[in-house]
């Protein structure tokens, strides 16, 4: 059939079964809403390119598929840099499609020009500049393999005006076909039976999971490797539900703001089992100091990762529900074969340590934004989808909101981007319409993408916002108190009055509002809000020196933890390699 580039680009996206779009027009994607315009997908208008990228990422986390946004040329399309470099990060599947000029304007700074190929080339997975119309199906059909293949990530398509008001006949092949992409699924025969051989042999292991395996759909497997080997988990931001948090076996979160039994763990381990993760800086602290006394296992599906921050013993490339399919198989098989040493001495130590050094805080007589989250998890009854944004309150949510299931906790971590929690808890709620979306927000991340309340009140997203509101940027803050001298400089929101005043806000977009002081009032206003079938934003009014605890300072090794009063200053000193532990 005869069809414009405009049009074939909205048929590309359907034959792809794109069911929502995030986006905002301009001049020079005129013919592509144009077509939008009678498509059966749902578009949605953001009041941000920002918002609109971020609400495609949430959006596919949760479902598991891609998500699309749009923008027009110039400063639509570098506002969506943020969202696209974000999703690159954290390995977001994202289709992000920008306008372009002319293809004879281009270069020459012609009005709303910019050269979104090269600005995008470092932060996406790929990226097309369309040149021929014919090429259009071709290349959405490419871009949505690319994206959610291997390890996912944004696909950027920039389509000049004249590509998109030219004529084409549209086809559609079967397959895409990339002759230079064939990302690795299985995982070395030789590599998986001897990291089964490793594990049977370990008097003390770990399992180290991330997002990885979240993306894998690798959960059921992981369990099956932890529960029948009885090895301990420690997970990622990014692989919060990978694993059950009130299993026994599971440490929680690892890493700077991690728990204490997980960065023990990871120091006394004889062999780390790292699944779908990438050993960023934010989880080993001092690279000399990180497990010296361990073996490493690493399982990912990028090559570029293996060995690329801590030297990987046995590597393993792979898809991590295939790897430990193939790695539990193995393991049945050298059972009998192999003779495990006795690990009874090294799950006493490990449950000592959770004993003894719990999640917790000073209670007093303000209103503590641990607390909120805590209400927050026993009403929800942990079954909420939770987006965070960037700061304490992230730090918070992961600590306080413990999950049982992959795909619902929704946070930036690679790219650490303040604003995120909002927008993607838009995305969220429209790709799980039934779930209950909950965004944990600071009021400093909040301001930053708080426009997008008009989208979520017009779009009929009844999210709910709980803004741990302390009055300052509350990570910088912490940051200012514990490294340079309680100098707040420019971390405070506020002066003499409250600013904003976000009952008000929300009312103002058609949103309910909510103002909470005392700790009495906190299940009322959950509750409330719940009940509430449109979006509600809670104001928080929390301590507003409130730290987050425990703290692995900038550079400092995973054993070496700053707390409070609750969190007694202990080292354990793994100096001497050749022990298991103690």
């Amino acid at each position: 059939m005869r069809l414009t580039g405009a049009r074939a680009l909205v048929k590309s996206l359907e034959d792809e079964g794109v069911e929502v779009i995030f986006g905002i027009p301009g001049g020079v994607m005129l013919p592509v809403f144009d077509a939008l315009y009678e498509s059966r997908m749902r578009k949605v208008l953001t009041r941000h390119e920002q918002g609109a990228a971020h609400a495609a990422d949430g959006y596919a986390r949760v479902t598991g598929r891609v998500g699309v946004c749009m923008s027009t040329s110039g400063p639509g399309a570098t506002n969506l840099v943020t969202g696209i470099a974000n999703a690159y990060m954290d390995s977001v599947p994202m289709v992000a499609i920008s306008g372009q000029v002319a293809t004879n304007l281009i270069g020459t700074d012609a009005f709303q020009e910019a050269d979104t190929t090269g600005i995008t080339l470092p932060i996406a997975k790929h990226n097309y500049l369309v040149k021929d119309p014919a090429d259009i199906p071709d290349v959405v059909q490419e871009a949505f393999y690319i994206a959610h293949t291997g390890r996912p990530g944004p696909v950027v398509i920039d389509l000049p005006v004249d590509v998109s008001r030219a004529e084409l006949e549209y086809r559609r092949r079967e397959h895409p076909v990339l002759r230079g992409y064939k990302p690795t699924v299985k995982g070395h025969k030789k590599q998986i039976r001897m990291a089964a051989r490793a594990i049977l042999e370990s008097r003390s292991p770990v399992i180290y999971a991330g997002g990885g395996v979240i993306t894998a759909g690798a959960e059921g497997e992981l369990k099956k490797l932890a529960a029948g080997n009885k090895i301990f988990v420690a997970h990622t931001l990014m692989g919060k539900g990978a694993f059950p948090e009130s299993h026994r076996l599971s440490l929680g979160m690892l890493g700077m703001h991690g728990t204490r039994c997980a960065n023990y763990a990871i120091c006394e381990t004889d062999l780390i089992v790292a699944v779908g993760a990438r050993f960023d800086d934010r989880i080993t602290g001092k690279l000399s100091e990180f497990a010296p006394k361990a073996r490493v296992i690493h399982i990912d599906i990028d090559p570029a990762e293996i060995s690329k921050n801590v030297r990987a013993h046995i590597p393993i490339v792979g898809d991590c529900r295939q790897v430990l399919k193939e790695l539990n198989a193995a393991i049945r098989e050298l059972k009998d074969e192999v003779q495990s040493p006795d690990r009874r001495e090294w799950d006493s130590l490990v449950m000592d340590w959770k004993e003894k050094y719990p999640l917790t805080y000073e209670k007093g007589p303000g209103l503590k934004p641990q607390y909120v989250v805590e209400k927050i998890h026993e009403i929800t009854g942990g079954n909420a989808i939770i987006c965070t944004e960037v700061g304490q309150n992230q730090m918070w949510a992961a600590q306080f909101y413990p999950m049982e299931k992959p795909r619902r906790f929704v946070s930036s971590g690679g790219l650490g981007t303040m604003g995120f929690g909002f927008p993607a808890s838009i995305g969220a709620q429209l790709g799980r319409p039934g779930d209950l979306v909950f965004d944990i927000a600071g009021d400093g991340s909040f301001q930053m993408t708080m426009q997008e309340l008009a989208t979520a009140v017009l779009e009929g997203a009844p999210v709910k916002v709980a803004i741990l509101n302390n009055g300052y940027l509350g990570m910088v803050r912490q940051w200012q108190q514990l490294f340079y001298n309680r100098t707040y400089s420019c971390s405070c929101l506020e002066r003499e009055q409250e600013s904003p005043d976000f009952v008000a806000l929300a009312e103002a977009f058609g949103a309910k509002g909510i103002r909470v002081t005392d700790p009495d009032l906190v299940e009322a206003a959950i509750v409330e809000a719940i009940e509430t079938d449109c979006p509600v934003l809670i104001d928080f009014r929390v301590e507003p020196e409130e730290n987050v605890y425990p703290m692995v300072a900038p550079g400092a090794p995973l054993y070496d933890m700053i707390g409070d009063m609750l969190y007694p200053v202990e080292k354990i000193h793994p100096e001497k390699a050749e022990e298991p532990f103690l």
